[in-house]
């Protein structure tokens, strides 16, 4: 039933109405809170004359997830999003310019703002919006399609992303958008397949310090015997340069799993091939955290706004584990809480010799 000019408007009265219909989700926030986390939404339709008109209009407003930042000391806001796998630093430089980071609650305007640990990020939905222009779709490429440039009578994989073949009801990518593969896939492989346009995604998979692993269900013929799975794992070389370590183990019969780190063209066929064995079938089902899964062959969907933050977040190197104490205070290197002029933990005094106090040491010391 609708109130109509029961109660006023406000933004209180409508947050605390929007609780009550279960229309939004307070996860341990207050009201005030609610009311900053939902600037935009709030003020657009704080004038309307019926409170449940306005309550399902802030229901129906998509929301970004908070993400509260749980390091131990104040980090630049631009750079925290780059480690989320939101965005680039710059990306982020450009939505906190535009009004589109909140820092609990409260637009911030500083690229160098800094967040403080405990305190809650959220994006507004304009910067939602902007971080989802960029499009890329995971296709389960079947063998007959080449995920590079076509040459002659071949077919890009490209063409099949196709509105009749989208699982998720995507209309596929626009006439002019240039959409790359993300890893390439050969013409006789088959498997998990990102084509895109989103350049951070492509730093993040194929950039020169990537290490996101590539998992692939390889089908071989010949003799398998466990000195060539020792070969296949560390001492081969391609090109006059040594591979990278990889993981490869038989999951059946004349079946074999491999994770690589790296990606030289045709590189499992050709490791393959300096061991005596013939590849039958080659499936790639995995690209770090994102896994090909049940979608079908020859089908696709858009990758999810998630997803791509965890793929983002995993190329990123792993930050150092802060050591604490027994009583749970964190353990400084180097210069310690005393100050300038107090001693250095890591350096070692001669015996009988007194740390100096705020001076450079003189000849005669």
């Amino acid at each position: 039933m609708s109130v109509r000019n029961a109660a006023p408007v406000t933004k209180l009265n409508l947050i605390r109405h929007a609780l009550a219909r279960d229309d939004i989700d307070s996860q341990g926030w207050d009201e005030w809170a609610l009311i900053r986390r939902y600037p935009a939404v709030v003020d657009r339709f704080e004038a309307q004359t019926d409170i449940d008109v306005a309550a399902r209009i802030v229901h129906s407003a998509p929301m970004s997830k908070p993400y509260v930042y749980k390091g131990n000391a104040p980090v630049r806001v631009n750079k925290w999003m780059a480690e989320l796998g939101l965005c680039s630093r710059r990306e982020a430089e450009a939505l906190i310019l535009g009004g589109g980071v909140c820092v609990e609650g409260d637009p911030i305007d500083a690229p160098g703002h800094k967040i403080e640990p405990g305190q809650t990020l959220t994006l507004t939905e304009g910067a939602q919006d902007q971080l989802a222009e960029k499009f890329t779709a995971v296709l389960n490429k079947p063998v007959g399609y080449v995920s590079a440039q076509p040459e002659g009578n071949q077919v890009p994989a490209v063409r099949l992303l196709r509105a009749n073949a989208a699982v998720d009801g995507n209309s596929g990518p626009g006439r002019n958008d240039l959409l790359a593969p993300l890893g390439r896939l050969d013409q006789d492989s088959r498997g998990l397949l990102l084509l895109s346009d989103d350049g951070v995604l492509a730093k993040a998979i194929i950039g020169p310090q990537h290490s996101l692993e590539k998992e692939y269900v390889v089908t071989v013929s010949g003799h398998i015997t466990a000195g060539k799975l020792t070969l296949l794992r560390n001492g081969l070389r391609l090109d006059d340069r040594r591979l990278k370590p990889a993981k490869v183990d038989i999951i059946e019969g004349s079946t074999l799993r491999f994770i690589l780190k790296e990606g030289r063209k045709r590189q499992i066929r050709r490791m393959c091939q300096l061991v005596d064995l013939d590849v039958v079938d080659l499936q790639r089902v995995r690209i770090g955290p994102l896994r090909l899964g049940d979608l079908p062959e020859g089908q696709w969907r858009k990758l999810k706004a998630k997803e791509r933050a965890d793929l983002i977040s995993a190329s990123l190197p792993n930050r150092p584990r802060r050591l604490r104490d027994d009583e749970g205070k964190l353990v400084r290197k180097g210069r310690s809480f005393i100050g300038r002029g107090g001693p250095k933990p890591n350096r070692t005094l001669s015996r009988g010799r007194k740390p100096t106090q705020g001076r450079k040491p003189s000849s005669a010391d």
